[in-house]
Protein backbone atom coordinates (compact mmCIF):
# COMPACT_ATOMS: atom_id res chain seq x y z
CA UNK A 1 0.00 0.00 0.00
CA UNK A 2 1.23 3.48 -0.87
CA UNK A 3 1.16 6.21 1.77
CA UNK A 4 2.06 9.89 1.69
CA UNK A 5 4.51 11.06 4.35
CA UNK A 6 6.16 14.47 4.50
CA UNK A 7 5.94 15.18 0.79
CA UNK A 8 6.76 11.70 -0.53
CA UNK A 9 4.76 8.71 -1.71
CA UNK A 10 6.23 5.50 -0.34
CA UNK A 11 5.32 1.96 0.74
CA UNK A 12 3.69 1.92 4.17
CA UNK A 13 6.44 -0.27 5.65
CA UNK A 14 9.03 2.43 4.93
CA UNK A 15 7.35 5.10 7.05
CA UNK A 16 9.25 5.93 10.25
CA UNK A 17 7.91 8.42 12.82
CA UNK A 18 10.46 10.37 14.86
CA UNK A 19 10.13 9.80 18.62
CA UNK A 20 10.14 13.58 19.15
CA UNK A 21 7.26 14.27 16.80
CA UNK A 22 4.96 16.59 18.77
CA UNK A 23 1.96 14.56 17.73
CA UNK A 24 3.46 11.56 19.49
CA UNK A 25 4.51 13.46 22.61
CA UNK A 26 1.85 16.17 22.99
CA UNK A 27 -1.02 15.13 20.68
CA UNK A 28 -0.12 18.44 19.01
CA UNK A 29 -1.89 17.93 15.72
CA UNK A 30 -5.12 17.70 13.75
CA UNK A 31 -6.69 15.17 11.42
CA UNK A 32 -9.50 14.39 8.99
CA UNK A 33 -11.15 11.18 7.78
CA UNK A 34 -12.59 11.43 4.27
CA UNK A 35 -15.02 8.80 2.97
CA UNK A 36 -14.35 6.97 -0.30
CA UNK A 37 -17.15 5.29 -2.24
CA UNK A 38 -16.48 3.37 -5.44
CA UNK A 39 -12.88 4.69 -5.36
CA UNK A 40 -14.13 8.28 -5.36
CA UNK A 41 -13.72 10.85 -2.61
CA UNK A 42 -16.96 12.02 -0.96
CA UNK A 43 -17.61 15.46 0.57
CA UNK A 44 -13.91 16.30 0.13
CA UNK A 45 -14.25 20.09 0.01
CA UNK A 46 -15.99 20.51 3.41
CA UNK A 47 -13.48 18.13 4.99
CA UNK A 48 -10.57 20.24 3.80
CA UNK A 49 -12.32 23.44 4.84
CA UNK A 50 -12.75 22.03 8.35
CA UNK A 51 -9.09 20.99 8.35
CA UNK A 52 -8.22 24.63 7.71
CA UNK A 53 -10.39 25.77 10.61
CA UNK A 54 -8.83 23.19 12.93
CA UNK A 55 -5.34 24.30 11.87
CA UNK A 56 -6.20 27.92 12.61
CA UNK A 57 -7.67 26.89 15.96
CA UNK A 58 -4.36 25.38 17.10
CA UNK A 59 -2.18 28.00 15.37
CA UNK A 60 -0.76 25.49 12.90
CA UNK A 61 0.11 26.51 9.37
CA UNK A 62 -0.92 23.92 6.80
CA UNK A 63 2.17 22.67 4.92
CA UNK A 64 0.28 22.49 1.60
CA UNK A 65 -2.69 24.37 0.13
CA UNK A 66 -6.00 22.57 0.26
CA UNK A 67 -5.94 22.05 -3.51
CA UNK A 68 -2.64 20.17 -3.28
CA UNK A 69 -3.89 18.05 -0.38
CA UNK A 70 -6.93 17.14 -2.47
CA UNK A 71 -4.65 16.12 -5.34
CA UNK A 72 -2.54 13.92 -3.06
CA UNK A 73 -5.69 12.21 -1.74
CA UNK A 74 -6.86 11.53 -5.28
CA UNK A 75 -3.48 10.05 -6.17
CA UNK A 76 -3.54 7.77 -3.11
CA UNK A 77 -7.02 6.53 -3.93
CA UNK A 78 -5.98 5.88 -7.52
CA UNK A 79 -2.87 3.98 -6.38
CA UNK A 80 -4.48 1.90 -3.62
CA UNK A 81 -8.07 1.55 -4.90
CA UNK A 82 -9.75 0.93 -1.53
CA UNK A 83 -13.21 0.63 -3.14
CA UNK A 84 -15.40 1.65 -0.22
CA UNK A 85 -12.96 3.04 2.32
CA UNK A 86 -11.42 6.11 3.88
CA UNK A 87 -8.48 8.45 3.51
CA UNK A 88 -6.88 9.37 6.83
CA UNK A 89 -4.99 12.68 6.93
CA UNK A 90 -2.96 13.84 9.95
CA UNK A 91 -0.82 16.94 10.39
CA UNK A 92 1.32 17.52 13.49
CA UNK A 93 3.42 20.52 14.43
CA UNK A 94 6.50 18.47 13.58
CA UNK A 95 9.69 17.21 15.19
CA UNK A 96 11.47 19.23 17.89
CA UNK A 97 13.16 18.68 21.27
CA UNK A 98 10.45 18.07 23.85
CA UNK A 99 9.32 21.42 25.23
CA UNK A 100 5.79 22.71 25.72
CA UNK A 101 6.00 26.05 23.81
CA UNK A 102 5.80 25.95 20.03
CA UNK A 103 9.21 25.19 18.48
CA UNK A 104 10.72 28.02 16.45
CA UNK A 105 11.76 26.00 13.40
CA UNK A 106 9.83 22.73 13.32
CA UNK A 107 8.30 21.73 9.98
CA UNK A 108 4.72 20.37 10.13
CA UNK A 109 4.63 16.61 9.58
CA UNK A 110 1.92 15.18 7.33
CA UNK A 111 0.76 11.59 7.05
CA UNK A 112 -1.90 10.33 4.67
CA UNK A 113 -3.08 6.81 3.85
CA UNK A 114 -6.09 4.88 2.57
CA UNK A 115 -7.93 2.00 4.20
CA UNK A 116 -10.75 -0.26 3.11
CA UNK A 117 -13.85 0.44 5.19
CA UNK A 118 -17.08 -1.35 4.22
CA UNK A 119 -20.34 0.52 4.43
CA UNK A 120 -22.28 0.00 7.72
CA UNK A 121 -25.20 -1.68 5.94
CA UNK A 122 -26.51 -3.74 8.85
CA UNK A 123 -26.44 -0.85 11.33
CA UNK A 124 -28.12 1.47 8.83
CA UNK A 125 -30.88 -1.05 8.22
CA UNK A 126 -31.47 -2.34 11.76
CA UNK A 127 -30.31 0.49 14.03
CA UNK A 128 -27.96 0.49 17.00
CA UNK A 129 -27.99 0.76 20.80
CA UNK A 130 -26.12 3.46 22.73
CA UNK A 131 -25.34 4.51 26.30
CA UNK A 132 -24.95 7.96 27.84
CA UNK A 133 -21.75 9.05 29.59
CA UNK A 134 -20.51 12.23 31.25
CA UNK A 135 -18.90 14.71 28.85
CA UNK A 136 -15.64 15.52 30.64
CA UNK A 137 -13.74 16.77 27.58
CA UNK A 138 -12.10 20.16 27.08
CA UNK A 139 -14.10 23.13 25.82
CA UNK A 140 -12.76 23.25 22.25
CA UNK A 141 -14.44 20.18 20.82
CA UNK A 142 -14.97 22.02 17.53
CA UNK A 143 -11.27 21.45 16.74
CA UNK A 144 -10.60 18.04 15.17
CA UNK A 145 -7.58 17.39 17.33
CA UNK A 146 -5.68 14.10 17.53
CA UNK A 147 -5.96 14.43 21.33
CA UNK A 148 -8.83 11.92 21.66
CA UNK A 149 -8.26 10.11 24.96
CA UNK A 150 -11.64 11.14 26.53
CA UNK A 151 -13.38 9.96 23.36
CA UNK A 152 -11.45 6.69 23.45
CA UNK A 153 -12.43 6.10 27.10
CA UNK A 154 -16.07 6.81 26.30
CA UNK A 155 -16.01 4.49 23.29
CA UNK A 156 -14.47 1.79 25.48
CA UNK A 157 -17.38 2.14 27.91
CA UNK A 158 -19.71 1.57 25.00
CA UNK A 159 -17.71 -1.47 23.89
CA UNK A 160 -17.83 -2.95 27.39
CA UNK A 161 -21.59 -2.39 27.46
CA UNK A 162 -21.93 -4.17 24.13
CA UNK A 163 -23.39 -1.14 22.34
CA UNK A 164 -22.40 0.95 19.34
CA UNK A 165 -21.82 4.43 20.70
CA UNK A 166 -21.37 6.49 23.86
CA UNK A 167 -23.43 9.70 23.91
CA UNK A 168 -21.88 12.59 25.83
CA UNK A 169 -23.95 14.52 28.40
CA UNK A 170 -22.74 17.90 29.71
CA UNK A 171 -24.74 19.73 32.39
CA UNK A 172 -27.76 17.58 31.66
CA UNK A 173 -27.69 18.20 27.91
CA UNK A 174 -26.73 15.88 25.08
CA UNK A 175 -23.76 17.24 23.13
CA UNK A 176 -22.63 14.53 20.68
CA UNK A 177 -21.33 10.98 20.47
CA UNK A 178 -17.76 9.90 21.15
CA UNK A 179 -17.16 9.85 17.38
CA UNK A 180 -20.45 11.12 15.98
CA UNK A 181 -23.27 13.66 16.09
CA UNK A 182 -26.69 12.92 17.57
CA UNK A 183 -30.16 13.88 16.30
CA UNK A 184 -33.63 13.47 17.84
CA UNK A 185 -36.89 13.33 15.89
CA UNK A 186 -40.23 14.54 17.28
CA UNK A 187 -42.94 14.13 14.67
CA UNK A 188 -41.65 16.07 11.65
CA UNK A 189 -39.11 18.07 13.69
CA UNK A 190 -35.45 17.05 13.78
CA UNK A 191 -33.36 18.49 16.62
CA UNK A 192 -29.60 18.49 17.19
CA UNK A 193 -27.06 20.39 19.27
CA UNK A 194 -25.91 23.65 17.66
CA UNK A 195 -22.45 23.80 16.12
CA UNK A 196 -20.47 25.59 18.83
CA UNK A 197 -17.35 24.81 20.84
CA UNK A 198 -19.03 21.85 22.58
CA UNK A 199 -19.28 19.64 19.49
CA UNK A 200 -17.41 18.82 16.32
CA UNK A 201 -19.43 20.06 13.36
CA UNK A 202 -19.49 16.76 11.49
CA UNK A 203 -19.42 16.74 7.71
CA UNK A 204 -22.29 14.24 7.63
CA UNK A 205 -24.06 16.44 10.19
CA UNK A 206 -23.73 19.38 7.80
CA UNK A 207 -25.13 17.29 4.96
CA UNK A 208 -28.07 16.22 7.14
CA UNK A 209 -28.92 19.82 7.99
CA UNK A 210 -29.35 20.45 4.27
CA UNK A 211 -31.27 17.24 3.67
CA UNK A 212 -33.64 17.81 6.60
CA UNK A 213 -34.78 21.06 4.98
CA UNK A 214 -34.74 19.55 1.49
CA UNK A 215 -37.08 16.75 2.57
CA UNK A 216 -39.52 19.19 4.14
CA UNK A 217 -38.81 18.52 7.81
CA UNK A 218 -38.39 21.20 10.47
CA UNK A 219 -34.85 21.68 11.81
CA UNK A 220 -34.13 22.85 15.35
CA UNK A 221 -30.52 23.41 16.44
CA UNK A 222 -30.92 23.42 20.22
CA UNK A 223 -29.58 21.15 22.99
CA UNK A 224 -31.87 18.48 24.39
CA UNK A 225 -31.80 16.49 27.62
CA UNK A 226 -31.45 12.76 28.26
CA UNK A 227 -35.21 12.53 29.05
CA UNK A 228 -35.80 14.40 25.79
CA UNK A 229 -33.73 11.82 23.92
CA UNK A 230 -35.56 8.92 25.56
CA UNK A 231 -38.92 10.50 24.69
CA UNK A 232 -38.03 11.02 21.02
CA UNK A 233 -39.95 9.26 18.25
CA UNK A 234 -36.66 8.52 16.50
CA UNK A 235 -32.97 9.21 16.98
CA UNK A 236 -29.96 9.20 14.65
CA UNK A 237 -26.21 8.88 15.01
CA UNK A 238 -24.28 10.38 12.09
CA UNK A 239 -20.63 10.47 11.05
CA UNK A 240 -18.39 9.91 8.04
CA UNK A 241 -18.25 6.17 8.70
CA UNK A 242 -21.63 5.71 10.46
CA UNK A 243 -23.47 7.56 7.67
CA UNK A 244 -27.11 7.98 8.84
CA UNK A 245 -27.65 5.24 11.43
CA UNK A 246 -30.85 4.90 13.48
CA UNK A 247 -30.58 4.74 17.27
CA UNK A 248 -33.16 2.23 18.51
CA UNK A 249 -32.12 1.99 22.18
CA UNK A 250 -30.38 4.23 24.73
CA UNK A 251 -29.40 3.07 28.22
CA UNK A 252 -31.64 0.03 27.76
CA UNK A 253 -34.71 2.12 26.83
CA UNK A 254 -36.30 1.74 23.40
CA UNK A 255 -36.42 4.89 21.27
CA UNK A 256 -39.89 5.27 19.80
CA UNK A 257 -41.03 1.89 18.57
CA UNK A 258 -37.53 0.44 18.86
CA UNK A 259 -36.93 0.35 15.12
CA UNK A 260 -35.86 2.78 12.38
CA UNK A 261 -38.58 5.35 11.77
CA UNK A 262 -40.15 7.23 8.88
CA UNK A 263 -38.06 10.41 9.09
CA UNK A 264 -34.81 8.48 9.46
CA UNK A 265 -35.64 6.39 6.40
CA UNK A 266 -36.35 9.51 4.36
CA UNK A 267 -33.05 11.08 5.36
CA UNK A 268 -31.18 7.85 4.63
CA UNK A 269 -32.66 7.78 1.13
CA UNK A 270 -31.71 11.42 0.54
CA UNK A 271 -28.17 10.78 1.78
CA UNK A 272 -27.87 7.71 -0.44
CA UNK A 273 -28.93 9.81 -3.42
CA UNK A 274 -26.21 12.34 -2.57
CA UNK A 275 -23.60 9.55 -2.49
CA UNK A 276 -24.73 8.36 -5.93
CA UNK A 277 -24.65 11.87 -7.39
CA UNK A 278 -21.15 12.60 -6.12
CA UNK A 279 -19.44 9.21 -6.55
CA UNK A 280 -21.59 7.03 -8.77
CA UNK A 281 -21.64 4.35 -6.07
Amino acid sequence: MQVFYNGRFMPAEQVSIDMEDRGYQFADGIYEVVRVYNNRLFHLKPHLERLGRSAAGVELELPWPQEELADVMAQLVKANRPGDGIVYLQITRGVAPRNHPFPARAEPAITMYTKEFPRPTRNVEQGVACITVDDDRWLRCNIKSISLLPNVLAKQKAARAGVYEAIFVRDGRITEGSSSNIFCVYGDTVQTHPANNLILNGITRQALLRLIKQEGFRLVEEPFSVPGLLAADEAIVSSTTSEVTPIVQVDGHAIGEGRPGRVTRALQAAFEAEIRRETGA
